[in-house]
């Protein structure tokens, strides 16, 4: 007699892999046989998992054509079970997927747009917090500066890109005029965030990005002064530390110091 755990496993099997195991639980009739019945299940199923990618990747969805993304969905979901409770957080491994199957390895335009897609994504999910203000960080003597480490909010996200896709992405969700796809010999660094339910981006110059990098692994006021010191001289280090740290607060990116 079979168990309801058997009877649960055998159906998964067959959802995620095709098993036929589970045909042995199921009742058909001529007009409707077990097939059939099955199917209706296993398309379902892979049909509710390409919902979720296309949901997940609105951008890159709209880049391709229908059928081009039914394809792609295809190929993902038969490589990629659902692992999550939540199917908000199917395809996660979509970039690293579109980055190495051999059918889209010539478009590597595919693989940043849907990395940048993510990153949206969770820049949006992420945990709320109360950003630190310009009076808390006052608080702290002069004594305490050179060894003060900042706590950063959740949603703030961190991206190389050589690609275009920022500006290909605001086009596509804002059905305006798509630029071209073009790329850069070296990777352009961008800052995600999200204050309140807004979500913002922006470029960076490389120093700022080496800074911003360095006190979100922890370095202390201390060493990013000297890092800016290293980067453009004594003379002009403490004003763009200051400039720095006053943008990063404006913008809630802060949310702890000690």
């Amino acid at each position: 007699m079979s168990t309801l755990a058997g009877v649960q496993g055998d159906f998964q099997d067959y959802l995620l892999r095709g098993d036929a195991a589970v045909e042995g639980h199921v009742v058909g009739t001529a007009r409707v046989p077990v097939a059939t019945r099955l199917g209706v299940y296993g398309g379902a199923y892979r049909a509710r998992l390409a919902e979720a990618l296309q949901a997940n990747f609105p951008a890159l969805a709209t880049l391709l054509d229908t059928a081009d993304f039914e394809l792609l969905a295809s190929h993902y979901v038969s490589a990629h079970e659902s692992s999550f409770f939540s199917i908000r957080y199917y395809g996660h491994e979509l970039p690293q997927f579109l980055s190495q199957h051999p059918d889209y390895t010539d478009a590597p335009v595919l693989a940043e747009l849907a990395r940048w897609e993510w990153t949206m994504r969770g820049t949006f999910d992420a945990a709320d917090a109360t950003p630190l203000t310009h009076a808390a960080l006052a608080r702290f003597s002069p004594r305490q500066w050179p060894q003060l480490r900042f706590t950063w909010h959740a949603s703030v996200a961190r991206l190389g890109l050589v690609w275009n896709v920022p500006q290909l992405w605001q086009a596509l969700t804002q059905e305006s005029e798509r630029p071209a796809a073009s790329v850069s010999r070296e990777p352009l660094q961008w800052l995600l965030w999200r204050q309140g339910l807004t979500t913002y981006f922006r470029s960076l110059p490389a120093t700022e990005a080496r800074a911003l990098d360095a006190a979100r692994e922890g370095w202390p006021f201390g060493e990013l002064c000297d890092l800016l010191c290293d980067e453009m001289g004594a003379a002009q280090a403490p004003a763009q530390a200051a400039t720095l740290l006053r943008g990063w607060i404006d913008a809630g990116l802060i949310i702890g110091a000690a």
